[in-house]
This record gives C-alpha cells, sequence and structure tokens, in this order.
C-alpha cells in the first residue's frame, strides 16, 4: 500500500510527459510547416514543406518547377529571407510572383562544386528559411557525403533546402525528405491561333514520389496564372497535354 503513492505520482509524470503522443502529436506546428497556400498541394504534403529538410522539384525545363519554386520564395520572403544558389530565374518574374526581392540573396556559381560549397555556407548560417540551389549531379564535392552533410545543416539550421532538376542523382535521392514530380497538363492562350497569341495561364501536375512522412502517393492539380497586370482576355482557349511514348519512358512537353 505504500508503494502506490509513489506509483500514482510516477503514472502522472508519465502521462503529463506523453499526453500528446496521440495522432495529432503528429501533425506539424506552424512554425515547422512552410506552406504553398496552393490548397491541393498542401494537402497532399501534409500541410506544406517540412523545415529543417531537404525537398526536390523534379521535372523537364518549362514543366513549372520554377514556378513552384517561386511560390516557396514568396513565402519565405513575406516574413524572413530567401535565397537562390547557382539557379536562373528572373528577378522581374520573381519580383511579380511578389517575392520580396529585398530579401532575397542571389549567388551565380560557375561549376556545381561552386553550388554546393556556397549552399554549405548559407545554410549553415540559419538565416534563410528558404535556400533554392540545382538539383547537383554526382561528382566530386557533390557525394553522398555533401549532401549529406547539407541535409544535417539544413536540420540544425531550420532551413527548407530546395534542389530543382530534370532529375534527382541516387545521392539526392536518399537525403530528400519530399520528391515532387512536375509537368505541365493543360494550357490557356489569349487571342487567336498565331505567333500573337499570348500565354496567359497553366496547369502543373505535381506528384509526390517520396515522402518520409507519409505513403509517397498522391498528386495535385495546381492551377497557374501570370502574375502581371494585362487587361481583358476576349478569346481564352485551352490546350491539353497528351504523354506520347517514348523509347524508354513517356515525355511531356511544353
Amino acid at each position: 500500500m505504500s508503494a502506490d503513492p509513489a506509483f500514482a505520482a510516477l503514472r502522472e509524470r508519465f502521462d503529463h510527459r506523453h499526453r500528446e503522443t496521440t495522432g495529432a502529436a503528429f501533425v506539424l506546428g506552424e512554425e515547422a510547416v512552410l506552406r504553398t497556400e496552393l490548397t491541393a498541394l498542401d494537402a497532399v504534403l501534409g500541410g506544406g514543406f517540412r523545415r529543417g529538410t531537404i525537398g526536390t522539384l523534379e521535372g523537364p525545363p518549362s514543366s513549372g518547377r520554377s514556378a513552384l519554386a517561386a511560390r516557396l520564395l514568396a513565402a519565405a520572403t513575406r516574413r524572413g529571407l530567401g535565397a537562390i544558389v547557382g539557379v536562373d530565374l528572373f528577378p522581374p518574374a520573381l519580383a511579380a510572383a511578389k517575392v520580396r526581392l529585398e530579401r532575397l540573396l542571389i549567388v551565380r556559381t560557375d561549376t556545381p562544386l561552386d553550388a554546393a560549397r556556397a549552399a554549405d555556407i548559407i545554410v549553415r548560417s540559419g538565416a534563410f528559411t528558404v535556400v533554392v540551389i540545382p538539383a547537383l549531379p554526382s561528382g566530386r564535392g557533390t557525394s553522398t557525403a555533401a549532401w549529406t552533410r547539407l541535409a544535417s545543416l539544413a536540420h540544425r539550421s531550420n532551413t527548407l533546402l530546395i534542389a530543382l532538376g530534370v532529375e534527382a542523382s541516387s545521392e539526392l535521392r536518399y537525403v530528400a525528405s519530399v520528391r515532387l514530380e512536375t509537368s505541365i497538363e493543360r494550357t490557356r492562350w489569349n487571342g487567336p491561333s498565331g505567333p500573337c497569341c499570348e500565354l496567359i495561364g497553366y496547369d502543373v501536375r505535381v506528384v509526390v514520389r517520396k515522402h518520409k512522412r507519409a505513403a509517397p502517393v498522391g498528386d495535385a492539380l495546381v492551377r497557374c496564372e501570370g502574375f502581371e497586370d494585362r487587361p481583358l482576355f476576349v478569346d481564352v482557349r485551352e490546350r491539353e497535354f497528351v504523354a506520347e511514348p517514348a523509347e524508354e519512358e513517356d515525355e511531356v512537353l511544353r
């Protein structure tokens, strides 16, 4: 009987410490997630991109990957800082996407090794919410050790590191927490067919290829519109893209 009070006290301590160990405990808090504010995409990501991790946006040029990167940079620079290392993103287009350029660091690099070194310094500083880099190919200075180091630095600094490229290397696939594949599914044009018609928007299909916190399944359709001010559209036409079989795999072209 004398042990009952001690047992009750111990149980109370455990209940207090582990009270939140329920399904709700595995839902990330607002400070741990960077939302794109694209409802469908945030839903398949479980709320958004988790900070302190590496994510990839993979797809051919003009597949919508840069538009999603701009969305993340806009969210990052709204209250903090963002950085672009070795990736060609047009600053006026970023500004039109509501990225605050005065809070954006742009670093030009000549080689993958330079990009890896610059990303190491920037992420280690802990001053940036989002850092966008190329999906560096395998090679000297960009091997498994380099990506493992960047993943560790991102975790310690609570930085979201986003890699853009056609396809992630085997080393990047291993350390990435989230891998997304992008492709253009539909385009919208203004005006009659011909050289004077204007692209006014497009839909991007985003497929989750890997997600460490959930089953790697799911996709979202993201509607992208032009950011620039335009007069009223007079003749809007849509064109859907259908994948054509190649020798080894399907390709989606814009």
